[in-house]
């Protein structure tokens, strides 16, 4: 199944895809450009994961090491981002005025439906409602270093887009098995696989219900692979992953 949080006529709505746009829980039919399209989920911690794909640990740095000759993995980067910082399927995010490297960086994320504490790796997808497509741009001119995100990086108001599904899990029987990429204007840009993340989805839950209690609504952002270039006001941002979604993202000047 698949949903999304819409806002048409004043009002938010519950939507569905149909042939010719969405429809509306009321069974009001629109064109996609009629509505405004809101985070498909009402998220409360955002959990994001940097340096996630070994690949684009590569292309950045070589602070982690993925695979150390004992078959040992750095622990996974986390950093938390808040609800403000999210905007929906064509919404627009701004590029501050004066920087020089602002990235799109193409991420599945998950979205937890049952409380998780202490699950284990193979209990974990049962804690998982749905998926959805994630554009968590980072403003890396503001990095501490280049390799350590910071909140003037990642959480900015408007910067992470998300949606436009939220794709339930049931029909996703492996979230390790989906192929992403990032279009600018229309050309590829980025490509990679999940299958290629250093920490697991599953692995990712078990790690953070370790310590912290993980509860519905709650988002996990589970990083990008390489392939991340520089974007300008007026750039189309498309971010799609295989079986999830195609989500549109328009950059804008800011201040």
């Amino acid at each position: 199944m698949r949903t999304a949080r819409v806002a048409y006529a004043g009002a938010v709505h519950a939507a569905v895809p149909h042939a010719a746009g969405v429809q509306l829980a009321d069974g009001r039919v629109l064109a996609e450009e009629a509505v405004v399209w809101l985070p498909p989920v009402q998220a409360g911690a955002i959990v994001a994961l940097g340096l996630n794909y070994a690949e684009h640990v590569k292309e950045l740095a070589r602070e982690l090491t993925p695979n150390s000759k004992d078959g040992a993995k750095d622990e996974p980067l986390v950093f938390f981002k808040t609800p403000g910082a999210l905007v929906g399927h064509r919404g627009h995010t701004p590029r501050p005025a004066g920087v020089q490297f602002m990235h799109y960086e193409c991420e599945l994320a998950v979205v937890i439906g049952r409380p998780a504490r202490r699950v284990r790796a193979g209990e974990a997808l049962a804690h998982v409602a749905g998926y959805t497509v994630c554009n968590d741009y980072a403003v890396r001119d503001y990095l501490e270093n280049w390799y350590r995100p910071n909140l003037r990086v990642k959480n900015r108001d408007g910067a992470t887009a998300i949606g436009p599904w939220l794709v339930s899990a049931d029909e996703v029987p492996d979230p390790q098995a989906l192929a992403l990429r990032t279009l600018v204007n229309g050309e590829v840009k980025q490509q990679g696989h999940t299958s290629n993340m250093v920490h697991g989805v599953a692995e990712l839950i078990e790690y953070l219900s370790a310590f912290m209690t993980l509860l519905p609504g709650d988002v996990i952002l589970t990083g990008t692979p390489e392939g991340v270039v520089n974007v300008n006001a007026g750039d189309e941002v498309v971010c799609e992953i295989d079986g999830i979604g195609r989500l549109v993202n328009h950059i804008v000047a800011g201040t």
